[in-house]
């Protein structure tokens, strides 16, 4: 997982290349304002001779508790991703195009020929108790997420091509026989044996290897089934960062101060701190100086720009908000996804005319002033050479949506429309807490949904909170049939672990033959010719599109304010991403 947001490290949630993160905190509308303004705006604060010393204090936007899991391995939640970033590192660094270099903790080597990858650890690299990162740690991560009593979500069948790695997922071995340490458990030097080599090897975030260590020397007599709830990944978790963790406020806030081991050198700060801090009360913390680092809410951005003694720095994320149809239930024995032909939502029409009832462009341009946009597909045009310029999106179009309900045989009676067979139709959409404007833009959705006869009323009769959102998606609630989700994505492109019929994230559970075919041929061997995986990737968001199972609703501009003497720090700079903290420190 590559997303970089301002002084967070990238590259701490690199497993299944993807987490879940809360929706409404953010086309393109060039028309608005707001869009003007974050073109406008810096990628970078100014830079300036650094000084050593001083403390930070970042807020963390979020309306609910921080988890607090902090392994790479065991962790989804894009907030503890960001809490973690002062001390996660990752085990390559990339340069700008998210191509995995030999500047980072490892060196990297690929064999094609062989189905090898070789990592060697570099000597130096220690965790923050003194202790060399070695070649156990590296393969000890591949145990935490493969062993099911561990209960990570970060298996898939990306990392299935691991040789052995599905053996010991499934109990039949106690090692994974395609991981090599050739200079044994201390040594540095791991190998990894694939089935399969894939075209996105060489890109960060690709999901077919880990691009973490997780400290085998002192989790080791930690059972995996009580890994995740141990105070070594809850209150004093090892990090080979920049920094270490001094201080956890369970839920609320973490505290970092530099890690004397630290491989490239002492970092400049003295501190840093998050604290967890409500949306709705961002501005408010911005005009206070409340904060040195902290994320404006795109809707209070009229309310705070301007704010002396802040730069202002915006990028567009790799990640977008959806809405999914749930049409399955995930078979965790199997571990995989199986679709119910007689879903309520498995019905083409019906998926696609409610997203042609979603009047997203009027939302954006209204609660966002311009700084979030519809989007079109499910790969983002960052991604130039695999996106699909074409496709139109699911734009405005009521006369469409209800043409498409009308032929499909959902026929009104009274102000709402029954399903083909007569009964009647109610629909649950699952959506979460969010800024203060979240529940007006929910409401919206559902009054554009009347208009077509739709009866859609929220899960439990209100918005949920985070933790308990996601915790209802991932177990398949009956309650839901319909819901409001978010992406934090990869650097590289492949959409393998998020819609296969193997990964877990797959929140919709379609499966179909076709969709299974596309995502393979997007990673085969021939699609090494990068022409022809850009074709298939082309094909692929065609398919998703004209199915509806997961329907792309918005990305937005990140705008984030630091503290105007500050320096070093980067809204997108993808080859500076390991050493995004180490690199952050007051001006002279």
């Amino acid at each position: 997982m590559k997303v970089y947001k301002t002084l967070s490290t990238i590259g701490v949630v690199s497993a299944a290349a993807v987490a879940l993160v809360a929706c409404g905190k953010s086309g393109d509308n060039s028309k608005d304002s707001g869009s003007k303004d974050a073109k406008k705006l810096a990628t970078a604060v100014p830079k300036k001779a650094i000084k050593d010393g001083g403390t930070v204090t970042v807020a963390e936007l979020t309306d609910t508790p921080f988890t607090g899991i902090f392994n790479e391995g065991l962790s989804t939640s894009a907030t503890d991703s960001d809490l973690m970033s002062p001390g996660a590192e990752s085990l390559f660094d990339t340069d700008d195009n998210y191509k995995i270099t030999d500047n980072g903790p490892a060196t990297f080597k690929l064999d094609k020929s062989a189905k090898t990858i070789t990592i060697e650890v570099k000597k130096g690299v220690k965790w923050s108790d003194g202790k060399q990162v070695t070649a156990k740690d590296v393969e000890y991560s591949y145990e935490i997420v493969a062993n099911k009593d561990s209960g990570s979500q970060r298996y898939t069948g990306s990392l299935a091509n691991v040789v052995g790695l599905a053996e010991y997922h499934a109990g039949k071995s106690k090692t994974i026989s395609g991981i090599d340490l050739p200079d044994g458990d201390n040594g540095r030097k791991v190998v990894i044996h694939f089935k399969q080599m894939k075209p996105g090897m060489y890109q960060s975030g690709n999901g077919y290897f880990l691009e973490f260590a997780s400290p085998y020397h002192y989790l080791k007599d930690v059972a995996f089934s009580k890994l995740m709830s141990s105070d070594k990944i809850r209150k004093s978790p090892l990090f080979f960062g920049p920094y270490k963790l001094s201080k956890i406020v369970r839920g609320q806030s973490v505290t970092w101060v530099p890690n004397k081991y630290y491989w490239r050198g002492k970092p400049h700060l003295d501190k840093i701190t998050y604290s967890v801090l409500s949306p709705n009360s961002s501005a408010q913390a911005i005009k206070s100086h409340k904060f040195d680092e902290i994320s404006v809410v795109n809707s209070q951005w009229k309310q705070v720009k301007g704010t002396k003694g802040y730069n202002f720095i915006a990028a567009k994320p790799l990640s977008y908000s959806y809405l999914a149809f749930k049409v399955g239930k995930y078979d965790t024995k199997k571990g995989v996804s199986v679709m119910d032909k007689n879903a309520k939502m498995n019905n083409q029409a019906l998926r696609q005319a409610i997203g042609y009832a979603m009047n997203i462009d009027e939302v954006s341009q209204h609660y966002t002033q311009g700084l979030s946009f519809r989007l079109k597909t499910l790969i983002p045009d960052r991604f130039k050479n695999f996106y699909n310029s074409k496709i139109k999106g699911y734009y405005y179009d009521l006369k469409k949506a209800n043409k498409l309900l009308d032929d499909a045989g959902y026929k009104k009676k009274g102000t709402y429309r029954v399903q083909p067979n007569g009964k009647p139709l109610t629909i649950h959409l699952a959506a979460m807490t969010g800024t203060s404007n979240q529940e007006a833009i929910i409401q919206n959705y559902i009054q554009q949904w009347k208009k077509i006869g739709l009866h859609v009323v929220l899960t439990g009769g209100r918005l949920i909170e985070f933790n308990s959102f996601y915790d209802k998606v991932e177990k398949d609630d009956p309650s839901i049939d319909m819901f409001f989700g978010g992406w934090s994505l990869s650097s590289e492109p492949s959409p393998k672990d998020l819609y296969s019929k193997e990964a877990p994230f797959n929140f919709s559970r379609f499966v179909t033959a076709e969709n299974t075919k596309l995502l393979n041929e997007i990673d085969s061997d021939k699609a090494f010719n990068e022409s022809y995986r850009a074709e298939k990737f082309k094909e692929w968001q065609q398919y998703m599109y004209e199915q509806a199972y997961v329907i792309p609703t918005t990305n937005g501009y990140s705008i984030d304010a630091v503290n105007s003497k500050l320096t070093g720090v980067y809204a997108s700079k993808p080859s500076l991403g390991n050493q995004a903290w180490y690199l952050v420190g007051y001006a002279k």
